[in-house]
């Protein structure tokens, strides 16, 4: 008999204290679905959320929803609720927009707080929305260049000159799954003199972040990943308590105002946080970031993260075991405390074995050239479909399943 099996899968699902709490989402029969760090599973409570939201507050209440259900509030109340996911506090998060825009402001803010400085720096492998930004920034002010340390971030010293103004980063490797040690990276920009901006995109809702503790600048994110906010769920930007009188973000919208409906010409910046508000919130698509974030609030975020090492560490020892001889390779850190909620496996064919194990119920998805990604949500995910995606995989692998998926036939989302 294998070291490990079923039926050590399913004994870790009933030892489980969160188990209960896969039954609060949709889950399409027959899948088993690895992609919640691209498009999390949607709660039960959504659709209801959302009719009161269409039908009472904006069907009944219509324009005074925007004061008597707190429409206008919602990017500072909402962002209060999801702070504690990040480690910050009341008054320190603005909810709304998405991941590039927040990127642009809070970036934007971080050159106006060091003028003397004209360097802009990233990562080559960063998510390639956020080097896009970048580029169009310093392309646009003319007096920014944007320079890359190494994929691996190796020569991060190297590259901190004294004419770096801000670092982005981003907390998980989107291709890899590596978590960075937010603390030390960040201990060594302020080193060096230079703001960090991180990008929490592949971290909130399954890695404990402390964003105060660990004296960080900016941090921008995503909601529809591990939170489950739904496609396109509003994005979030945060900004230190110590920086918010000083800061002053590039896109000067009327909601950033301080007085918005006084309608005067010039343009004065609220106080605090709430100046890095742009325009009209999305009202519609904060309802199922409310529910998910109501749901946060009744689980520990410790729980969630030994999960999620858990469900990944039992993925790597499954795909050892089970999956040798196969031109399989793990590039996700092995360290629990290194890596993300996701597993990376890199295979000369790898998005042809995507698309088959999806024909056998196992979701995951591909990025560019070789990498497949698993992601690992501890909500709604269990131990055994930890093992069945594994026994698919080997499947697939044995059979060469992959091989009935010629390329180049990508689809326009992979």
């Amino acid at each position: 008999m294998s070291s490990l099996d079923l039926s050590h899968c399913q004994e870790l699902d009933r030892q489980d204290p969160l188990a209960a709490v896969r039954d609060r989402f949709v889950l399409p029969e027959g899948v088993t679905y690895l992609v919640g760090n691209s498009l999390g599973a949607m709660s039960k409570d959504v659709p209801a959320r959302v009719q009161e939201v269409v039908a009472t507050e904006w069907g009944q209440g219509l324009v005074g929803s925007w004061n008597t259900a707190g429409w206008f509030d919602k990017p500072l109340t909402v962002g209060d609720r999801l702070a504690p996911l990040i480690g910050a506090g009341n008054g320190q998060v603005v909810v709304g927009d998405s991941t590039s825009i927040n990127l642009y402001k809070a970036v934007g803010a971080a050159l106006g707080m060091r003028p003397d400085r004209a360097v802009v720096l990233s990562e080559a492998g960063s998510f390639p929305t956020d080097l896009y930004m970048l580029q169009g920034m310093t392309a646009w002010t003319g007096r920014h260049r944007l320079e890359l340390m190494d994929a691996d971030r190796g020569n991060l010293q190297q590259m901190l000159t004294p004419d770096v103004a801000v670092v982005v980063l981003s907390h998980v490797d989107y291709r890899t799954g590596e978590l960075l040690d937010m603390q030390a990276i960040t201990e060594q920009i302020h080193a060096a003199g230079a703001l960090v901006v991180w990008d929490l995109c592949h971290s909130i809702g399954v890695v404990q972040m402390d964003l105060a503790g660990c004296d960080a600048d900016f941090a921008i994110g995503c909601t529809y990943k591990y939170v489950n906010a739904g496609p396109g769920g509003p994005a979030f930007v945060y900004v230190a308590p110590r920086l918010q009188a000083e800061a002053q973000q590039p896109l000067s919208g009327w909601h950033g105002h301080k007085a918005p409906f006084a309608f005067v010409t010039d343009y004065e910046p609220g106080e605090g946080v709430s100046r890095f508000r742009i325009s009209t919130p999305p009202i519609v698509s904060y309802a199922p970031l409310e529910v998910s974030l109501d749901m946060f609030a009744e689980l520990d975020i410790a729980q969630v993260r030994s999960k999620s090492e858990a469900l990944t560490g039992l993925f790597i020892e499954l795909v050892d075991q089970e999956c040798g001889g196969f031109d399989l390779e793990v590039v996700t850190p092995r360290d629990a405390g290194r890596r993300g909620s996701q597993v990376s496996l890199r295979h000369p064919r790898a998005y042809q074995v995507v698309r088959a194990l999806m024909e056998r119920g196992v979701h995951g998805d591909f990025r560019s050239p070789d990498v497949l990604r698993l992601g690992f949500a501890p909500l709604y995910l269990r131990f055994e479909d930890v093992w069945d995606s594994v026994v698919a995989l080997r499947a697939v692998l044995e059979g060469e399943e992959w091989r009935s998926h010629p390329e180049p036939q990508l689809t326009a989302v992979t």
